[in-house]
C-alpha cells in the first residue's frame, strides 16, 4: 500500500496515528498504528515517540500503545460532550431500567453518530454500538434524529457521500433519507427496523439543548419483533424533555423549554416526574 503522508501537516499526521486506535482496536503496534495512519513506518516510529514522550499515547509492556490519559484529562475539561453525558445520563438510567436493552446518547459528528454514553444487559440483543464509537448518520436510530434536526449543508454532506449498506433495511439512497427526515420531523421521533442488523429495532428521540437547539439523540435498541414501538418513544420523549430541562437550567438559561415544542402533553409532563421518583428512589 502506498503511503500518503505527504501533503499533510504534522498535525494531522499526528491525528492520524491517534485516529488509528478506536473502541475495537484499543492496543496497537507500531506496524499496525503504521498501516492504519497510512504513514511510512520511519514517520509513525517518530511521531509514535513524540505522542508517547507527551502522555498522549502509553507504551504497554508487550510494546503495544493505547491512548494515553492526557487525552482522558483534555476531554474532560470540555463543557460539550462529557457535560452532556453528565447531565442526561440519570435520564438514560430511568430508560435503562425500564426497557432492560441497550440505551444509548449520541451526537453528530460531521456525518456520523458519535456515542457517548451506552447502558446494556448481558442478554441484550446484538448491537453495533460503543462508547466512543461511531456509525454513519444514515443508518443509525441516533444520526437520523439529528440529521432531521440539522442543517441543510450536513443534510447534503450525507446525500452526496455513498450510504453504506448493512441489511436490506438501511437507508441507500437520497431521495428515501431526505422522506425517512420529513417524517422524522413531523412524529418526533423514529423507528428504524434492521437498519444495522435485522434482529435489531432501535428508536430514537432528540434531546435539546438552550434555545430548543437539538444536540442530542436519546435512543434504545430492542428486539425486532411485534411489539408496539409507541409506548417506548413515548418513555424516551419524556425522559429526553427531563434531560433537556435539565441541559438548560445547566446553561444558565433562565427559560425552560416550552412542553409543546418538545410534543409533551400532560400525561408525558406527569410521566417525567414519575421517572424522576424512579431515579431518586434507585439512589437511595
Amino acid at each position: 500500500m502506498a503511503h500518503k503522508s505527504a501533503g499533510r501537516s504534522a498535525l494531522a499526521r499526528h491525528l492520524a496515528v491517534l485516529d488509528a486506535f478506536d473502541p475495537l482496536h484499543p492496543f496497537l503496534t507500531l506496524t499496525e498504528i503504521a498501516a492504519a495512519s497510512r504513514l511510512a513506518p520511519s514517520t509513525a516510529h517518530r511521531l509514535v515517540g513524540e505522542l508517547t514522550r507527551e502522555g498522549l499515547l502509553e507504551r504497554q509492556p508487550d510494546r503495544s500503545y493505547r491512548l494515553g490519559v492526557r487525552l482522558w484529562e483534555y476531554a474532560s475539561r470540555t463543557p460539550g460532550a462529557v457535560g452532556l453525558r453528565e447531565i442526561a445520563r440519570p435520564w438514560c438510567e430511568a430508560v435503562h431500567r425500564r426497557v432492560r436493552q441497550h440505551t444509548q446518547l449520541g451526537i453528530l459528528q460531521g456525518t456520523e453518530a458519535l456515542y457517548i454514553e451506552r447502558l446494556s444487559m448481558p442478554d441484550a440483543v446484538i448491537n453495533a454500538t460503543l462508547v466512543g464509537g461511531r456509525i454513519p448518520a444514515h443508518a443509525s436510530s441516533a444520526g437520523l434524529v439529528l440529521l432531521a434536526h440539522a442543517d441543510a449543508g450536513t443534510v447534503d454532506a450525507v446525500c452526496r457521500a455513498p450510504m453504506r449498506r448493512y441489511t436490506s433495511e438501511t437507508i441507500s439512497g437520497p431521495e428515501q433519507l431526505r422522506r425517512m427526515l420529513t417524517r422524522i420531523r413531523g412524529d418526533g421521533f423514529v423507528v428504524t427496523d434492521g437498519h444495522i442488523h435485522l434482529e435489531a429495532r432501535a428508536i430514537g428521540v432528540p434531546v435539546r439543548g438552550a434555545g430548543g437547539r437539538v444536540i442530542a439523540a436519546l435512543t434504545v435498541v430492542v428486539p425486532n419483533d411485534d411489539t408496539p414501538a409507541q409506548p417506548i418513544a413515548d418513555l424516551l420523549t419524556a425522559a429526553a424533555a427531563g434531560a433537556s430541562r435539565d441541559l438548560v437550567r445547566a446553561s444558565g438559561e433562565t427559560g425552560e423549554i416550552a412542553p409543546e415544542t418538545i410534543g409533551l402533553s400532560k400525561r408525558s409532563i406527569e410521566f417525567i416526574a414519575e421517572l424522576e421518583e424512579d431515579g431518586a428512589s434507585a439512589t437511595r
